[in-house]
């Protein structure tokens, strides 16, 4: 098949290389002009498994707490005091400065909370009037106190336990366009995942996809343009106060802006070494000009397609123009050395007569080589993730790409030229690689045993491969990033969010409502799932981000959400509601589960063992409110109390301190927790794990009660999905890889031979990220099926040629030698090309992908050795039978 393949290649492609180049500048013309639609996406779908159950709880629950999108500026005084009226002044001018931004629909802070402790106001004069740090007259050391001690709902949330760090919180008018298109994607994703679209169904996803998509890249440049808005805002108020900015819309920008810089510089990097390095291994022109030509239409050619198909590049993905490069090249390298044996070979040779022959003996070795590496990016459609999972089928085009490219390029370019005379002088990468081959040929027994104790401590160091990474690790310490959630972690209650919900017994009689799981709503009927709130469109707890950078206001804060953008307490009542009884309207929450003063007490002691856990921060629920109660009435409440405070609490209030923890028939509960991200100790999974048990063995609570959510729970799932997909795509290159082999050299001894480098190099690498605790990432779990994927093309080109020289003298040693004095210069070449190009991504201002660039190319290094020494000791002391494919 490969010589009618080969035949019909010469008629139709070697036959007429202007026509060729003619088709190919014309698709360039074409991919040029879509690639002005390229796009870069920083949607935080790296946090969360496909069609992960607890997504659509998490959902669920989102829905009914809500959140909007919003910034957090953490605030610092360099000099005076927090608690000062100049330094009260400086934020509240800061405070005013930000309002005027472009859709900012307020800004709250410390100055806008109610004072309840300072002095202490009876509970039911909030209906009145209330005050705040703005008032004059108020005792700035009386709130402190309250700030930092007495009162539970602001301690550790709005002002740091040492009194001089607070937020802002900057919330955005919600963009209803936005989420009415989020909504019609979800509700129709959501049909398709149950088998209900028909044709007509399909077709309305696909636009919805695309409006959606459309939109989503609108506001991603207005977002960009607000945030500098701020930033600029914020510099002139930092000679006075060290500001740090953070929230999902500053994430969401500053990643779009990482991924710009590394296509940047991964593509301008890789290719300056590209032309060094051409230069330094051929010295001649056409040498640099044919290589570069076949990377640029290819590089071209794929990003082109990428914007027609609306196709985005994320962190993960931004990489492919580094990879794309340095495989090409490594295609052209491999064509060009070929083309030069021949030519020293033949002296007198056509250059139509060289470029057949280059073309006859690299094209089946090239086409496996290509297509072993597609199985490497294919096998991450498994993973599971959707950023990997579109890595992998960007990857696995680009590279049926880059073959085609080169394959059509190369002859068309060098048809016109003239042969020339081939080079003479000293071959240092000769020499170089047949050490290579005395070593192998006198230290074959040392290479066996070195190859088995490499094996044997990878082993051991995979064993203690974990998962446990934490989100703030994933950037520089010198971004605004690391550092903002560094100073909410350590000072404003910890940055990522866990909610535990807890229901009432089903087998209640008090509780005619009670939800059952997480296919019920709050009042336990099933909520519509069309309208769930996306994780990744809304801030506070429903937005994934908010793993890494949270707000430490939202869902917990008593001024932050449910406001509608208002002051929530500018429309309170003027009247004491307690002294309104005879005006009361009926209890809402009479005969409810948990409002009674004993499940509320019970509530408390569940909020202090959460409070209890070294890995926690700041925790809210209702037994915070009812806490606060407590305080102000200076005692329990009984049960009358309980259900006045219940009819006359105003609704402003009410939707700040009781409605974000407590179900409207009072039969579910909420506890907000906020995890220290940066505690060194954090394990997700063990900390969960014990929750749970905790609060079903130690407070009596069944197990259906207990349902763990939140941005905590699915970032858990999918670290934990991390080895599953590790061993997924190991177990799927392994297999297709080796069926691919046996096909190409028809020999089971040859194929199982053929896959030692590269398992050697991936298992190396992986066992020593277990060595130095290196975690698996989203990054680091490509490492070993691309490793293997690409390791194994330089095993195919040795060993092919290998098939070809040994039928000269049939001496297993001799060949070796040949092999390495030919081939292995082109592997030598290669192989260090993709080394170098990998290690550029060790730029990157994303540490996983940092880990990637240094991992990878430390396999290629572990994979080129091995395909030079152990890989030939094999074939000598095996002497397997080479058959012809």
């Amino acid at each position: 098949m490969t010589h009618r393949l080969f035949n019909a290649y010469c008629r139709v492609v070697l036959a007429h290389p202007v026509f060729w180049l003619a088709l190919l500048a014309l698709i360039c013309s074409v991919a040029a002009w879509q690639a002005r639609d390229f796009k870069i996406d920083a949607s935080a779908d790296s946090l969360v498994l496909e069609n992960d159950e607890a997504l659509q709880y998490y959902r669920k629950i989102s829905k009914r707490y809500g959140g909007s999108d919003f910034l957090i500026i953490t605030y610092t005084p360099s000099q005076a005091p927090l608690f000062q009226r100049d330094t009260l002044a400086h934020l509240q001018a800061l405070q005013n400065d930000l309002k005027q931004v472009d859709r900012v629909s307020s800004v709250y802070s410390m100055l806008d909370v109610p004072l309840l402790f300072s002095p202490q106001v009876e509970f039911s004069d909030l209906a009145n009037d209330y005050r705040t740090l703005t008032d004059e007259d108020v005792d700035l050391s009386l709130a402190q106190k309250e700030f930092t001690e007495e009162n539970p709902l602001y301690e550790d949330l709005l002002v740091s336990d040492d009194g001089n760090t607070t937020a802002l919180l900057v919330s955005f008018e919600r963009d209803e366009k936005y989420y009415d298109l989020l909504y019609r994607r979800n509700e129709l994703r959501a049909q398709q995942h149950e088998g209900e679209l028909d044709e007509d169904g399909e077709q309305a996803l696909e636009e919805a996809s695309q409006a959606f998509s459309d939109y989503s890249s609108q506001i991603q440049e207005r977002t960009a343009g607000e945030i500098d808005q701020v930033r600029h805002i914020m510099d002139s108020y930092r000679d006075e106060a060290k500001l740090f900015l953070g929230g999902v819309p500053m994430i969401a920008t500053d990643l779009v802006r990482f991924i710009r810089a590394d296509l940047k510089i991964f593509g301008i990097g890789v290719l300056a070494f590209l032309i060094v390095t051409l230069f330094m291994i051929f010295r001649r022109p056409r040498w640099v000009v044919v290589p570069l030509a076949c990377c640029g239409v290819t590089v071209l050619t794929v990003t082109g397609w990428l914007g027609w198909m609306d196709w985005k590049v994320s962190v993960i993905s931004s990489n492919y123009i580094s990879l794309l490069l340095i495989i090409t090249m490594s295609i052209t390298i491999h064509l060009t050395v070929r083309f030069r044996e021949l030519h020293e070979e033949n002296p007198e040779a056509s250059q139509k007569w060289l470029i057949r022959e280059t073309a006859a003996h690299m094209m089946r070795p090239m086409i496996y080589m290509i297509l072993t590496t597609m199985v490497g990016f294919s096998s991450l459609v498994i993973s599971g993730i959707r950023p990997v999972i579109d890595f992998g089928w960007m990857m696995t085009f680009g590279l049926g790409v880059a073959l085609v490219v080169c394959f059509l390029v190369f002859p068309a370019l060098l048809g016109p030229l003239k042969a020339g005379q081939p080079q003479q002088g000293r071959d240092f990468s000769r020499k170089f690689t047949l050490a290579f081959a005395d070593f192998t040929e006198r230290h074959r027994p040392t290479l066996m045993v070195l190859a088995i104790v490499t094996v044997v401590a990878s082993l051991w160091g995979i064993s203690r491969l974990t998962v446990e990474n934490r989100f703030i690790d994933y950037f520089q310490k010198d971004t605004e990033i690391y550092q903002g959630m560094l100073q909410i972690d350590r000072k404003l209650g910890g940055t990522t969010p866990l909610d535990i919900v807890i229901d009432a017994p089903s087998t209640d009689a008090r509780s005619t409502t009670a939800s059952s799981g997480p296919a019920t709503g709050w009042d336990g009927e099933s909520m519509d799932d069309s309208a769930a709130t996306d994780p990744f469109a809304a801030g506070g707890d429903s937005d994934p981000f908010a793993t890494a950078e949270p707000d430490p206001f939202a869902d917990s804060d008593p001024f932050s959400a449910g406001s509608g953008g208002d002051d929530p307490f500018a429309s309170a009542p003027s009247a004491d509601p307690f002294a309104e009884s005879q005006q009361a309207k009926p209890n809402p929450l009479k005969g409810a589960y948990w409002f009674t003063p004993a499940r509320l007490a019970q509530l408390v002691e569940i909020q202090n063992y959460l409070q209890s856990l070294p890995e926690t921060g700041k925790v809210l629920s209702i037994a915070t409110t009812y806490k606060v109660a407590e305080k102000l009435n200076e005692g329990p409440l009984s049960y009358v109390q309980l259900m006045l405070l219940a009819s006359f609490i105003p609704e402003d209030l009410r939707d700040q301190l009781v409605r974000p923890y407590l179900s409207d028939d009072g039969n579910q509960v909420r506890f907000s927790v906020r995890v220290i991200d940066s505690d060194q100790n954090l394990n997700r999974n063990e900390l969960l794990a014990k929750i749970r048990t905790d609060l079903e063995s130690d407070f009596g609570l069944q197990p259906e009660q207990v349902n763990l959510t939140g941005a905590m729970v699915l970032y858990n799932n999918m670290l934990q999905s991390l080895f599953d997909s590790q061993i997924k795509t190991l177990g799927y290159v392994f297999a297709a890889i080796l069926v691919m082999l046996l096909i190409l050299f028809r020999s089971l001894p040859v194929a199982l031979i053929s896959m030692v480098p590269s398992l050697i190099s991936a298992s190396l690498v992986l066992g020593l990220m277990g060595w130095i605790g290196l975690p698996l990432d989203l990054m680091t779990i490509t490492i070993t099926a691309i490793t293997i994927g690409i390791a194994v093309d330089d095993t195919i080109h040795y060993i092919h040629r290998f098939h070809e020289e040994l039928p000269k003298d049939n001496d297993y040693v001799a060949t070796m030698k040949r092999c390495h004095g030919s081939i292995g210069k082109a592997m030598y070449y290669t192989s260090l090309t993709i080394i170098a190009g990998f290690s550029i991504l060790a730029f990157s201002n994303f540490n996983p992908t940092v880990y990637f660039g240094l991992l990878t190319g430390l396999a290629m290094l572990v994979a080129l050795l091995s395909n030079l020494t152990l890989l030939p000791a094999l074939l000598i002391s095996v002497k397997p039978k080479l058959r012809a494919g």
